[in-house]
């Protein structure tokens, strides 16, 4: 199998970068690798073995040091499990799974068998979303609650908005290396600026084959078969997953969906303050304390 890496040189300096942010995190941390029929699984595990297990999945070219970033508060009192998603730019293998089948619901089922936990909460965002519904389609004994943050899966926003305002200028970034480009698709994507992810990106972009397969949506059928609780934050200015579409369609579709909140001043990407109250939520619903303010 071709690598999804460019070239060597360029895979070492997003795993660099990788390394940086989970240096710059400043946590206690073990490494674990799980083979899976899919390929190995790197996941970074935080928190005390006694307190009750949380799985984070986060989005599409992304690493797990992002996710631990993005819920820090977490691993004070979860166990706290980050996984590196396959074909993503991190460290774990580069099987391109199908988003069509269950391949992505088998391969978490497995990872799970393999910590040997249960009555695990998953927190997913964006493409992490998807990853988590289609382990919910497959088999979710093993799953107490999820917690999605503007999930692919759903629904998909305007292709030709995404077209215009995404696409291109990633594209022209790729063509002429000028970090404009780059600033001007995170501008439409992120709600606030994230310094980390202009050099993270502009390296992907560069370096990492992407995958452009159009995401698909959750059929009503599978959707209703679902009986884990699922709370949802939805952006309303989310371009790629819009909030206001999404909270109507899952409120048609999931019979377990307990709770929605629309996040009024949210791109796709929640700033640190939206993150906070999404952390706040988890760790009330769990009946968990927490200096969150």
């Amino acid at each position: 199998m071709s690598s999804l890496y460019k070239s060597e040189k360029g895979k070492n300096e997003i795993l660099n970068l990788y390394d940086e942010k989970l240096k710059e995190l400043n946590i206690e941390y073990q490494y674990k690798t799980v083979d899976t029929k899919y390929g190995q699984t790197n996941i970074i595990i935080s928190g005390d073995d006694k307190n009750p297990p949380i799985i984070l999945v986060h989005g599409s070219n992304g690493c797990a040091p992002i996710a631990l970033e993005t819920y820090p508060n977490l691993r004070r009192n979860f166990r706290v499990y980050a996984i590196d998603v396959l074909a993503q730019p991190n460290k774990s293998a580069e099987t391109r799974l199908n988003m069509k089948d269950d391949s992505y619901g088998k391969w978490i089922n497995e990872v799970i068998d393999s910590l040997k936990i249960e009555n695990v909460i998953m927190a997913g965002f964006s493409f992490g979303g998807l990853v988590i519904l289609k382990t919910l389609e497959f088999n979710e004994s093993k799953i107490k609650e999820v917690y999605l943050s503007a999930p692919a899966y759903i629904v998909n926003g305007n292709p030709l908005k995404a077209l215009f305002k995404i696409f291109i200028p990633m594209k022209r970034y790729m063509k002429t290396e000028k970090v404009k480009y780059v600033e001007k698709f995170l501008s439409e994507i992120f709600t606030e600026r994230d310094e980390f992810a202009v050099k993270y990106l502009s390296k992907i972009f560069l370096h990492f084959k992407m995958d452009f397969t159009p995401v698909p949506v959750i059929k009503k059928i599978k959707a209703n078969s679902i009986k884990t609780p699922i709370t949802l934050f939805a952006g309303k200015n989310d371009i790629l997953f819009p909030g206001n579409k999404m909270i109507k369609r899952a409120k048609k579709i999931f019979p377990t969906l307990i709770s929605v909140a629309l996040i009024e001043d949210s791109k796709h990407v929640q700033s640190k303050k939206e993150n906070e109250l999404i952390e706040k939520i988890i760790l009330e619903d769990n009946g968990l304390p927490h200096n969150i303010m």
